[in-house]
């Protein structure tokens, strides 16, 4: 009687790791569900109360590290195997990425990513008759792995090639390429601090940007480290922190943060002193946005409220962040399953309802008013050209430049037209780790 699915012996170390490693890229690939949801709250993986801490952070590493690099071990894979790769059993196909990207990437000895692979088949009914295969072409790719992927040299084969040509298309071939090797790199954590960031950089073995983010290759559980419980600082993209800021002085104004969870930009806002109020539709992620806030000591009136149709309470603001849902491309290097979620067809969906979501926040404001714009998303559609279309037919708003000076003097993050563009590949670092940033678009608009 072939063994079950989930017969895995547990004395074996790392067996559980790579096995539930395995059913996320399953999630991932075979049925579009992305890290976040299997990974925290209500449907992740039930698996994951049962790992110790070093084990969950392996598997983590183990499954971003091959949705980071899909395309080559596809290409690496197909070279190996004379059938390509079985298509009738998942757990075969899962185990050959993991074996391999462990014998390639990770500082895991050959013998034993082989035999965890070996024996993650074994467990699974439809795929033990692949256990032997498995074993040959993995035994193979630590023979013939790293010459096969000398000879290709190229991070684009990670990028899904409708993805790329669009990069191309919008930014050139030279910075399109230089993008994906960007993205290639397992990024650093950043973290926005309420005060003394040379301080918090020193505590958290980390640098400060020019821009004031701190940034530290600290690995393990964030809820660890120095200031985490006291609240001094909060989780944030250097990037992702820079479009509140456009805001400038906001002490005693009142600003609303649509689509706000999970409350990054609330944060400074409401750091900064302004009376914020945020606004989402997701009633849990608001619960997590009011989590954050409570453990950083700050205040805001929250609303659970679809931001396209919220009527705005009491009239007028003095100020409207939105930023809007996505595509969510520039964050492929911190969240790579989207690389694999996405579609073109999404683009025009998503366009969509960020017009929908633009309108109302025009409705929002006051006269004299500001509107900051953003997405994370490297499509001109959700950034440039969504801005474009809402300046030609909202004739009282106007496009007020952002300066050189409000950026820590990074003239390559503007556009010709005053707007914020941050590319994956900017901030560049001696030490890749240490460099890039988020891609993020965001334009700063007056109510006249």
């Amino acid at each position: 009687m072939p063994p079950s699915r989930f017969a895995v012996p547990s004395e074996v170390p790392g067996l559980a790791a790579r096995r539930i490693a395995a059913d996320i890229l399953d999630g991932v690939l075979h049925k579009h569900r992305t890290l976040d949801d299997q990974l925290d709250g209500a449907g992740a993986h039930p698996g994951l109360k049962t790992l110790a801490d070093r084990d969950r952070a392996l598997m983590r590493r183990l499954v971003a590290t091959i949705l980071r690099r899909l395309g080559t071990l596809g290409h690496l894979l197909s070279r190996l195997l004379d059938r390509g790769i079985p298509t009738d059993a998942p757990r075969a196909q899962s185990a050959l990425l993991i074996g391999a990207a462990q014998i390639l990437w990770m500082d895991v000895p050959d013998h034993a990513a082989v035999d965890l692979s070996v024996r993650l088949v074994q467990s699974d009914r439809r795929a033990a008759k692949y256990a032997g295969l498995v074993n040959a072409v993995l035994r193979r790719c630590a023979r013939e792995g790293q010459p096969l992927i000398e000879e290709v040299k190229s991070q684009t084969l990670d990028i899904p090639p409708w993805l790329l040509a669009r990069w191309i298309g919008a930014y050139g071939e030279t910075t399109a390429r230089e993008m994906a090797r960007a993205i290639g790199h397992e990024p650093s954590l950043d973290i926005t601090v309420k005060s003394d960031a040379p301080q918090w950089a020193s505590r958290l073995h980390g640098e400060t940007l020019p821009t004031g983010t701190v940034r530290t290759l600290l690995q393990g559980s964030v809820t660890m480290l120095p200031g985490f419980t006291e609240g001094q600082w909060w989780v944030q993209d250097a990037a992702a922190a820079l479009p509140a800021r456009l805001f400038g002085d906001v002490a005693g104004k009142t600003i609303v943060d649509l689509c706000a969870a999970p409350g990054g930009k609330t944060a400074q806002l409401a750091h900064a002193g302004a009376r914020v109020t945020a606004v989402d539709r997701s009633p849990a992620r608001m619960a997590r946005l009011r989590d954050n806030l409570a453990r950083l000591s700050l205040q805001a009136d929250d609303v659970v409220a679809d931001a396209a149709e919220w009527p705005g309470g009491d009239g007028g603001y003095d100020g409207v962040l939105m930023d809007a849902p996505c595509t969510s491309t520039g964050t492929i290097r911190r969240h790579p399953d989207v690389a694999w979620l996405r579609q073109e067809a999404d683009i025009a969906a998503l366009s969509a309802l960020q017009k929908r979501l633009l309108q109302n926040a025009v409705a929002l404001l006051k006269p004299g008013g500001m509107l900051v714009y953003c997405t994370c998303s490297l499509e001109p559609e959700e950034g440039e050209q969504a801005v474009a279309a809402l300046l030609a037919t909202e004739s009282g708003m106007r496009r007020a430049p952002i300066q050189v000076s409000e950026v820590a003097g990074l003239s390559e993050i503007l556009t010709a037209n005053g707007d914020l563009r941050t590319l994956p590949c900017h901030l560049p670092h001696s030490d890749p780790r240490l460099g890039g940033l988020d891609g993020f678009y965001a334009a700063r608009l007056i109510k006249s």
